[in-house]
């Protein structure tokens, strides 16, 4: 009930029903208490002869009505309160040495715990504390990187101790903070480039599976980016076995939809995992859009987050980040260059044109992601640009 010209009965009814609907249309006062609320105010319900109604605060105000501190109807509307809520729980959280409870932030932003936990998912994507835990991963990434032992760097991001840190950064790092702090030291990578129609492919394994599937136009660049990424890592080159996973990471370029069964070490949060999941689900020849994968994990309002796990994919064509467009239908960015994706969505195009029609309704072929329960996931790097 929002009508301007609505009778103080409907507005009494309003009340009486906490309707939210009638937020921004009305404020009520209570003579007794001499404080004005909001319609859907949560305080406890007055007596009927006691209230009267005013179209604003500024009209309660003027009648010598002080605001509610619960409802606080002097602040913006409930859409943007809401809003200025998660955005300063994140800056909380981002600033506090240790992961608060759900009660203490909540208590922190005016909202109840149940309540500010269902708002923060679904405007981010994550629960608190998955953020709180991604922050804190961050901080330890950063204070490894910045060359800091790894027992300050564990005390500075906030773990309560050493053993809880190996025991969660793996889940984030995709490796003990020893092993990150040392560039994967030690660590055995094989790794090929070969030639295909969109440049060079560089393909990259641990023991695990593939963990990086790059293209670009120069071999010795493609190269140069791996050692960056894992600048003390045992890489090996020149293996006539793993060259053989170059070949068919090749055809699945150059024939769209070739069986592809090899292993994945795609390493990412529990939500990227799920975001890269759903993209291999995609069937050769179609596209969906960010908002559209966002819906089909259940996180109709995560769309900024799809693309930034669009973005962090290491992995290229064998999780298609290429099938991801803008919903004007534009093709977005490509971590990979732009032109290279307008090339493969073309070929998978044309490929399933000419396709069996028994074949069309097909998913693309593609290795199988490791289960998120069964093994840790490394957080991937920011995306620079564009979201693929």
């Amino acid at each position: 009930m929002t009508r301007p010209e609505a009778t103080d009965d409907e507005r009494w009814l309003a009340v009486k029903t906490r309707d939210t609907r009638a937020d921004g249309a009305f404020v009520y006062a209570v003579r007794t208490t001499g404080v004005y609320c909001r319609p859907n105010c949560r305080s406890r319900m007055p007596n009927r002869a006691n209230v009267a109604f005013y179209r604003d605060a500024g009209a309660a105000e003027r009648a010598g009505f002080r605001a509610c501190k619960r409802c606080e109807p002097r602040s913006t509307a409930p859409d943007l309160r809401r809003s200025g809520a998660i955005a300063r729980a994140c800056s909380l959280l981002a600033g506090s040495p240790s992961i608060p409870g759900l009660g203490e932030i909540s208590a922190a932003v005016g909202l109840s715990p149940g309540h500010f936990h269902r708002l923060f998912k679904k405007a981010t994507g994550v629960t608190p504390k998955e953020y709180a835990m991604h922050v804190r991963s961050e901080r330890l990434r950063d204070g490894l990187a910045e060359g800091e032992t790894v027992t300050r760097a564990i005390l500075g991001a906030g773990f309560g101790s050493i053993g809880r840190a190996y025991d969660d950064s793996g889940q984030e790092l995709g490796m003990t903070p020893g092993e990150y702090r040392r560039g994967a030291e030690g660590r055995p990578i094989r790794y090929a480039t070969a030639g295909c129609s969109l440049g060079v492919v560089l393909v990259a394994a641990t023991d695990r599976g593939l963990c990086s599937i790059s293209l670009g136009d120069l071999a010795v660049a493609l190269e140069a980016e791996l050692r960056e990424q894992f600048p003390k890592a045992e890489l090996a080159g020149d293996d006539p076995v793993f060259e053989e996973h170059v070949r068919r990471v090749v055809a699945m370029v150059e024939e769209p939809g070739a069986a592809f069964d090899l292993p994945l070490d795609g390493r990412g949060t529990a939500f990227r995992r799920q975001v890269w999941a759903a993209l291999m689900s995609i069937p050769v020849g179609s596209t969906a859009t960010y908002a559209e994968i966002a819906r089909r994990i259940g996180r109709p309002s995560a769309v900024r987050a799809v693309g930034t796990a669009c973005a962090t994919n290491d992995l290229a064509v064998a999780i298609p980040c290429h099938r991801v467009v803008r919903g004007d239908g534009g093709l977005g960015g490509y971590r990979w260059g732009i032109g290279r994706k307008k090339a493969l969505l073309e070929a998978e195009a044309l490929a399933t044109s000419e396709a069996p029609s028994d074949d069309l309704a097909e998913p693309g072929g593609g290795g199988s992601l490791p289960d998120p329960d069964d093994r840790p996931g490394r957080v991937g790097r920011p995306a620079v640009g564009p979201s693929a």
